[in-house]
C-alpha cells in the first residue's frame, strides 16, 4: 500500500479454515479487515486469536493482526457495510454424496446485497459449482445494481495454507466486467503472483479441472499400486520411473495410498460428472469417483488379510486420523472412515494423532486415544499408518520392534526406515516384490 492513499477496506464472510486464513493474510499485509460469521461462538474465539481449526502459523498471525488493530470480527453482517471488497470465504459444506451445500453462501450473498455500499465487489473464494457465480452476481445486482461479483478460487492446502495464499504462484481471476476485473486485479497486486484473467464460468471450470486432474491422478496411482502388488512390482520404483519423464515430472500427483479425502476433490469430480450428462455411466470423472469410493474397503481387506481369521479381537494401533498432516479436522477423513470399518469388524482400536479433534468424530463411539505414538506401537499386534505425520518417522522403532509385530503402511511413508530389517513384518501399499519372491 502506498502512503498517502487510502487503502481499500476488506471484509471476509465465513470464518472457518478459508476465511480465517484470508483474514490473517490480508490483515497481516496492513489492510483493515473485518471478518464476519453468523456463529457468535466462532467470532468470540477468533476475537481471542483462537482459530476454529489448527493450521501452522495461523494462531500467531491472527494474534499479531489483532494486536495491531488491523483485524476485528463480528457476527453482524451490517458491520461489512463500509467494505470496498468482501471475500465470500465459507468452506462450502460437502454432503455425503459429494455434492455442495450452497445454503451458507446463498444466505450470505443475500445479506451482503442488502448492506454493502455502492461500488463494493464480492470476491467469491469459496468453491462453487460452475454457473453459481453468475447466479450470485444476478442476485447481488437485483438487490443493488451498483454491486458486482468476481471469482478467485482458493488454492489452499491444509498444513501450508498461509504460505499458499500469500505466495500462490498464480491467481485465477474471473469477472464479467472489465472494470471489475481491473479493480480486483489492483487489489491482488499486493500479492506477488501472476494474475490469470478470464470470465466467471471459465474461472470456476479451472478450479474443477485442477481438482479433477489431481483426483484422477490419485485414483490412477492407487490402481497402479494394486497391479504392482499382483505382478510382483514395487510401485515406488514405478512412480520414480514415471516421474523421470519430463512430460510427467517430479511434482506429479502420484502418491499411492488410501485415496483422496476431505470432500474437495470428490466434489469437483461430481460437478464435472453432472455436467457431462452421463450420470456416471460413461464419464471419466464419474469413474474416478467410483474408483476412489472403493478404496477404503480395499484397504480394510488388505489389513484383514494380514491376520488369520480377520481383525475381530485383534489389537490394532492407528497412527494418524486426520486426512492429511498439518490439520486437526476429521471432516470427510478417509483414515477416520477406515477406523470405523475396522471397529465394525470387531477390531480393538487405539489411535494417536498429534492434532486430531475427536470432538468432530461422528458415526459411533470415538476410538480410544493413546497418550503417545509410542504407546500405540507398544500395545498393538498390528500398527496401521494412515496419516504421514513427520513425527512418526522419529519414533524409536528399533526399541519398539517387539516380537513379530506387523506394520501396515498405507502410505509407503515408513519405507525408508527399513522396518523389515528391524524385526517387523512390514507391509506397504504397492509392494508385490516380497509376495512374488
Amino acid at each position: 500500500m502506498r502512503k498517502g492513499r487510502r487503502s481499500p477496506r476488506l471484509g471476509v464472510a465465513g470464518l472457518w479454515h478459508l476465511g480465517s486464513v484470508i483474514s490473517a493474510a490480508w490483515s497481516g499485509k496492513g489492510f483493515r479487515v473485518t471478518g464476519f460469521d453468523p456463529d457468535p461462538g466462532t467470532v468470540r474465539a477468533l476475537s481471542r486469536g483462537e482459530p476454529p481449526v489448527f493450521e501452522p502459523g495461523l494462531k500467531e498471525a491472527l494474534s499479531r493482526s489483532l494486536g495491531r488493530k488491523t483485524l476485528d470480527f463480528t457476527f453482524d453482517v451490517a458491520d461489512l457495510s463500509g467494505c470496498d471488497f468482501v471475500f465470500l470465504a465459507f468452506d462450502t459444506p460437502v454432503l455425503d454424496d459429494d455434492r455442495s451445500d450452497l445454503a451458507p453462501l446463498e444466505n450470505a450473498v443475500a445479506s451482503l446485497g442488502r448492506v454493502l455500499k455502492d461500488g463494493s465487489i464480492v470476491i467469491v473464494s469459496s468453491q462453487t459449482p460452475a454457473g453459481t457465480c453468475a447466479r450470485f452476481r444476478k442476485e447481488l445486482k437485483s438487490l443493488n445494481p451498483a454491486l458486482d461479483c468476481a471469482y478467485s478460487p482458493e488454492n489452499l492446502r491444509l498444513g501450508e495454507a498461509l504460505s499458499n495464499y500469500l505466495r500462490p504462484g498464480r491467481i485465477i481471476l474471473g469477472a464479467a466486467e472489465e472494470s471489475t476485473r481491473r479493480k480486483v486485479q489492483k487489489l491482488f497486486s499486493a500479492i506477488p503472483a501472476e494474475v490469470v484473467p478470464m470470465g466467471l464460468a471459465s474461472a470456476e471450470m479451472v478450479k474443477h479441472g485442477i481438482n479433477a486432474f489431481l483426483a484422477g491422478s490419485v485414483a490412477f496411482a492407487n490402481e497402479l499400486a494394486d497391479l504392482c502388488e499382483n505382478i510382483g512390482a514395487d510401485v515406488r520404483d514405478v512412480v520414480a520411473g514415471m516421474k523421470s519423464d519430463p512430460r510427467i515430472g517430479e511434482r506429479a500427483y502420484l502418491s499411492p495410498g488410501i485415496g483422496f479425502s476431505g470432500g474437495t476433490l470428490g466434489r469437483d469430480l461430481r460437478v464435472l460428472d453432472g455436467i457431462s450428462g452421463n450420470g456416471g455411466a460413461g464419464s471419466l470423472f464419474g469413474k474416478a469417483l467410483e474408483s476412489n469410493g472403493r478404496r477404503k474397503a480395499a484397504i480394510v481387506a488388505k489389513i484383514e488379510s494380514l491376520s488369520p481369521g480377520g481383525v475381530r479381537g485383534r489389537r490394532i494401533g492407528v497412527l494418524g486420523l486426520t486426512y492429511k498432516p498439518g490439520t486437526s479436522t476429521l471432516r470427510r477423513s478417509l483414515p477416520a472412515e477406515i477406523v470405523r470399518l475396522l471397529a465394525e469388524r470387531g477390531a480393538l482400536i487405539t489411535v494417536f494423532d498429534p492434532k486430531a479433534d475427536l470432538g468432530e468424530w461422528t458415526g459411533g463411539a470415538a476410538p480410544e486415544r493413546a497418550r503417545s505414538a509410542e504407546d500405540v506401537v507398544r500395545g498393538s499386534e498390528i500398527v496401521l499408518l494412515l496419516t504421514e505425520w513427520p513425527e512418526f518417522l522419529a519414533l524409536p522403532w528399533k526399541k519398539l520392534a517387539g516380537s513379530g509385530r506387523t506394520v501396515f503402511d498405507a502410505k509407503g511413508f515408513l519405507a525408508p526406515l527399513g522396518l523389515g530389517d528391524l524385526g517387523y513384518r512390514y507391509h506397504r501399499i504397492g509392494n508385490g516384490e516380497k509376495r512374488h519372491a
